[in-house]
């Protein structure tokens, strides 16, 4: 997004303005000639969404949500057609994703959309040695400059829910002093809610939000090639049943089954297989274009996996491919004679050939140069991935992607 259209995704635009233009608008109009906005009950009898209160933060939102999206017009046309939240975090585009943002909410009422951002504690960290080292280089004052560096991105007065994102173990999430300065956001009356995000060892996460009896939201890592869904799906049920809201987000597991990008998975079918579970209030899918988020949003109206649908999820293993999306469950570290992190090198992998976004993919990496790959000069390579990967092969194609300048990777 961002670029010029081509003659067949004007025409597909097009046709979506019409079907937009017919009746399906949703939370908010945002154009100044825009018609009156419906009511929301007027809304949701039209379209028959189905709506889930996320926890006890007494918001009422659509099942399906949206994540990252690179064009404004496409968050306009998301917030006609029904979606209510939008979830960014500081780090999309060196913050230019809330910048974004920002300038589509001018125009709309304040409480005509929910927006929720996170920000991304490892820009300040680089690599790090345990949560020690977290702790040490990521201080409350950091924190406190990062709200309020995304709030004025955000143009807002406040914030709906503000996450510290990719909190990986109880005892990231029980920190005090995190605890502390979140809650000092929210008596300020800054952000109505907080939570954590957690993309690995999200089991963990989830409880140690249980337990603390602060955070009001979990967004964690959710979709159906997790080999340890079962007990993912143990842990929400324990947070729903303690009052957290409950987002699920990685939905879609990477897109595609290849890096050739030849076989992709089912995006309707990935996202139904996770709202099946009544304990995820909402998922937060991305949309690259508007295809994709009609496609999501008819979810909205029917999350019932089809015959066709389920076969579909199975895929990869009929024809035996591994997928892009890695489940971050670090079992590869621990096989690995250099102890490297591979599950990051595997995350940037999945945006640069899943995602096709190679720039994203580096950000991942911002830290990392060539000589912090050792896969090249590693003559036998024992590691075993969980869900099939050949890890070596992949390690060795993200290499090549830090040997690229900025200017040409697009």
């Amino acid at each position: 997004m961002g670029q010029p259209m081509n003659k067949d995704r004007m025409t597909s635009r097009r046709e979506f303005l019409k079907r937009s233009a017919a009746g399906l608008a949703g939370a908010a109009l945002l154009s100044d000639n825009s018609c009156k906005q419906p009511k929301k009950e007027e809304m949701e009898t039209e379209r028959k969404f189905i709506y889930r209160t996320l926890g006890q933060t007494g918001l009422k939102l659509p099942v399906v949500s949206m994540g990252a999206a690179k064009a404004i017009d496409l968050v306009q046309s998301a917030l006609e057609n029904g979606i209510v939240h939008i979830d960014t975090s500081s780090v999309y585009e060196e913050g230019n994703h809330e910048r974004m943002l920002g300038r589509a909410f001018k125009s709309l009422p304040r409480d005509s959309f929910v927006i929720a951002t996170s920000v991304g504690w490892y820009r300040h960290t680089g690599k790090v040695d345990g949560f020690d080292d977290v702790r040490r280089k990521f201080t409350p004052k950091i924190l406190a400059n990062e709200f309020e560096g995304s709030l004025n991105r955000l143009g807002l007065d406040y914030m709906d829910i503000y996450y510290i994102g990719d909190v990986y173990s109880r005892e990231f999430a029980l920190y005090e002093p995190y605890l502390e300065a979140c809650e000092k956001f929210k008596k300020e009356g800054k952000t109505r809610f907080i939570g954590i995000t957690m993309h690995r060892n999200e089991p963990e996460a989830i409880r140690a939000a249980v337990e603390s009896k602060v955070w009001d939201v979990v967004l964690t890592a959710y979709n159906f090639r997790k080999t340890y869904y079962k007990d993912i799906q143990a842990a929400v049920r324990e947070a729903a049943n303690a009052g957290l809201g409950v987002i699920a987000m990685k939905t879609q597991a990477g897109v595609y089954w290849d890096k050739e990008r030849t076989q992709m998975i089912n995006q309707k079918a990935a996202l139904k297989w996770v709202l099946q579970d009544e304990n995820v209030n909402t998922a937060v899918p991305a949309f690259a274009n508007y295809e994709e988020m009609m496609e999501d949003i008819s979810v909205m109206e029917d999350l019932a996996l089809t015959p066709e649908e389920q076969k579909d999820l199975k895929l990869g293993e009929e024809i035996g491919l591994s997928g892009l999306y890695c489940q971050q469950c670090g079992s590869c570290v621990r096989q690995c004679s250099k102890r490297l992190d591979i599950p990051t090198l595997m995350r940037s992998y999945m945006y640069a050939f899943g995602y096709q976004e190679p720039k994203k993919a580096r950000e991942v990496l911002r830290t990392w140069t060539l000589n912090d790959i050792t896969c090249a000069s590693c003559e036998i390579c024992d590691v075993q991935c969980t869900l099939g990967f050949d890890v070596k092969s992949r390690v060795l194609d993200i290499a090549r992607i830090l040997d690229v300048p900025n200017e040409f990777l697009g």
